[in-house]
């Protein structure tokens, strides 16, 4: 029995010791082994043997890229403003036995190198530099911490800035002023876009005055132009027919109707002239016209015809007469009479007697 439990003690102990011996190192990992106490190598990944009892080995250590983020860390910029800014850290461990005998916890120093370099670089600047230079804060930092790490086994790769927060006030007075300097741009541009529209509309005003003001010059041009050419084309056939006081007279005789058309006109005067108008009618009709074979039997029938139209015009002269009369100075005149016109006659007027022989 006691030989049973002794070979059992021996086995156990040999698994052990195998156990021991024996070390699986993961891909990118690395582990570091002391030989009594001192240090012997770094095993690799894969299938490791060590001395059980003899050789200690250490925790594993991840050579991988890592990632750690900070807390915020409170920073004074140069003009006194306390800003609260995040950062993250991308390093990766290039030599295990540097990261554990040059540096008791290298995430910690780490951590308190660019809180450090932070306050240096950051204090250099005043608040509104802080928050537009994150580039160049971000490079900074990666020198500082890549030279300072580098005899610790690590290599800084990239440094970046989170989050930069300025006080509660600070943000309040940065969003009224950015609130104001948006308002001013639109002022501006709404003044521009009116300026605009004025000198737009003023334009269109002044080349419409003027196309208005080229087309009315032309129709007055082409309409004087018309008139001239139809008073030139009437007085070249009046002169050129040759029309007698006859024609005149009875053309004066068609226009008295159109003188009483007016709706305003309650009383109408006959004007002295339509005397010598009916006269050059009246010797029309009654004078005597050499008369073809044809026509001299009808001169008995007309002639009750001329003896009833020298009556009416006997008439209208009488009537002439009497108006003319009324209208002498001294004498009360007809409200709304009307001012005789001028004779459209002149030759009759100044022949009186001519238009005595006519009647």
């Amino acid at each position: 029995m006691e030989l049973l439990i002794v070979g059992l003690v021996i086995a156990l102990f040999a698994v052990i010791t195998v156990l021991k011996a024996v070390r699986i190192v993961p891909q990118a990992r690395a582990r570091n082994v002391e030989r009594l106490g001192r240090y012997h190598r770094t095993l690799k990944p894969g299938l490791n043997f060590v001395i059980p009892y003899v050789d200690r080995v250490y925790p594993m250590i991840d050579l991988r890229e890592q990632v750690v983020s900070f807390r915020p860390q409170p920073v004074i910029t140069e003009d006194n403003l306390v800003v609260e800014i995040d950062t993250v850290l991308y390093f990766q461990v290039t030599d295990p036995r540097a990261a554990a005998y040059e540096i008791a916890n290298y995430i910690q120093a780490v951590e308190q190198l660019t809180v450090t370099t932070l306050r240096n670089v950051v204090g250099s600047m005043d608040l509104e530099k802080t928050l537009t230079s994150r580039d160049t804060i971000n490079s900074q930092l990666r020198g500082v911490l890549d030279e300072a790490t580098g005899k610790w086994g690590l290599r800084v790769n990239r440094v970046e800035i989170k989050a930069i927060d300025p006080p509660k006030t600070i943000k309040d007075a940065m969003e009224k002023q950015m609130r104001a300097e948006r308002d001013k741009r639109a002022a501006i541009l709404t003044a521009e876009g009116q300026r605009q529209s004025q000198i737009l509309t003023a334009e269109g005003d002044k080349q419409g005055r003027i196309l208005r003001a080229e087309g009315q010059r032309t129709a007055a041009i082409l309409e004087a132009e018309g008139q001239s050419r139809a008073i030139d084309q009437v007085f070249q056939a009046v002169h050129r027919n040759d029309p007698d006081p006859k024609l005149l007279a009875y053309q004066y005789l068609q226009v008295l109707p159109q003188l009483a058309q007016g709706e305003g006109n309650t009383f109408w005067v006959i004007p002295s002239e339509v005397t010598s108008a009916l006269q050059g009618v009246s010797k029309a009709f009654t004078e005597a016209l050499p008369r073809s074979s044809a026509t001299r039997d009808e001169i008995a029938d007309a002639s009750a015809a001329d003896e009833e139209v020298a009556k009416a015009s006997e008439a209208a002269a009488e009537a002439v007469a009497s108006a003319q009369e009324a209208e002498k100075p001294g004498l009360p005149r007809q409200l709304g009479a009307a001012v005789p016109e001028p004779s459209p006659f002149p030759d009759l007027e100044k022949d009186p007697q001519q238009a005595e022989r006519n009647t």
